[in-house]
Formats: structure tokens, C-alpha cells, sequence
């Protein structure tokens, strides 16, 4: 099988979208990419992330591949774990202290700031709509971030978000205990699981 047949093949096993780094795993020459591009094959989304005309764009999926630190979060993993009816006006993502986000500012990203220890807890992977990985906080760890920044938010999502979770079947309270003292608002989540159980 040739190189060309190979990228065809990987397409379609992609779904129509495509990353230069999975070219290149895939031991194909990355210039391929560059030739689809010319035959129309494939368009160029962004740097690194290309598709073919027929598909659609998986914005989220696109999202990550560019910024791989992000982790979705807020209000963007509570409408993903289904504990808000509300589509989010605009992504919300968290980066590491440190990490530059002013892109993701200017293309009209939420953009949350956290110590770089504190990035990586309560990371867990869902798929976007078109079937693809991506990064989110768990039920537990965004129960936790809507709650630090509660004087930002929504009240009426705020507590529909903690509602839903209380009565959620899959909730794992200590695990939500555990994230909220390392992340400083294990009294408040109390005080809110008395007032709303």
C-alpha cells in the first residue's frame, strides 16, 4: 500500500479529521498532506489540523489539538456531564499559571487560571460530538471550580449545577470532599450539600 493510500485509509478511520502528528505516527510522509490540500482533498483548519470538505469542523477537538494544555471546565464541563440545560455562550477552558492564554482570550475562549499543581486533578476524557477525545474536568473537580468562582457566576446555574449533582446517581461525594480541600473550598461545598440535600 502506498503512502497516498495509507492517508486516504487513516481519513476515514479519523472520521475526516485529520492531525499531522497521526500522519507522521503513521509513518506517511507529511508533505501527503500538503498534496491533498492542492487536490482539494483536504482543507487546512489550523495549523496542524486539517479536514476534508465533507466533514464538519470539530471545534472542541480542534481547540485541544492546538492548545494541549487546556482542560475544559466550568461552564463548558457542567453542560458536558449534562448538569446545565444551557449551551455555554463561549468555551470555557483552565491552563496552568504560566501558560500563555491571550490567543485563546482573543478567539473568544473563557480562559481560567490555575497553579500548575493544581492543573492536572480530576482530569478525565469524554468525547465531543463527533466522537472524538477530549480533555474535561470530572463532575467532581467542575463542582469545585463553579464554587471557587461562584461571584462570576450565574446563580441560577451555580445551584442548578450543584442540584443535579447531589441527585446524580454516579456522584462520589468523597472524591468531591477530597478535590474541594485541595482546592480550598471544602466549607463552602458543605455548606451548600446542607442547604441543597
Amino acid at each position: 500500500m502506498n503512502y497516498r493510500e495509507q492517508l486516504e485509509k487513516l481519513i476515514i478511520k479519523k472520521k475526516g479529521l485529520i492531525i499531522t502528528k497521526e500522519v507522521e505516527d503513521a509513518g506517511i510522509p507529511r508533505h501527503y498532506l500538503t498534496i491533498f490540500t492542492r487536490e482539494n482533498k483536504l482543507e487546512r483548519v489550523t495549523h496542524g489540523v486539517y479536514l476534508t470538505l465533507e466533514s464538519f469542523e470539530d471545534e472542541m477537538y480542534t481547540l485541544q489539538v492546538k492548545s494541549k494544555r487546556i482542560v475544559f471546565s466550568h461552564e463548558t464541563a457542567l453542560y458536558l456531564h449534562e448538569l446545565t440545560d444551557r449551551d455555554p455562550l463561549e468555551w470555557s477552558v483552565t491552563i496552568p499559571t504560566g501558560y500563555n492564554g491571550s490567543n485563546l482570550r482573543e478567539a473568544g475562549i473563557k480562559v481560567y487560571t490555575v497553579k500548575r499543581e493544581l492543573h492536572l486533578i480530576g482530569v478525565a476524557q469524554l468525547k465531543t460530538l463527533y466522537g472524538r477525545p477530549i480533555k474535561v474536568y470530572c463532575k467532581e473537580r467542575t463542582i469545585c471550580d463553579i464554587v471557587r468562582n461562584r461571584n462570576n457566576m450565574d446563580v441560577a446555574i451555580l445551584n442548578e449545577g450543584i442540584k443535579r449533582y447531589l441527585y446524580n446517581k454516579d456522584k462520589n461525594i468523597p472524591l468531591l470532599l477530597r478535590y474541594a480541600k485541595e482546592l480550598g473550598v471544602k466549607n463552602t461545598i458543605r455548606s451548600y450539600m446542607e442547604i441543597l440535600l
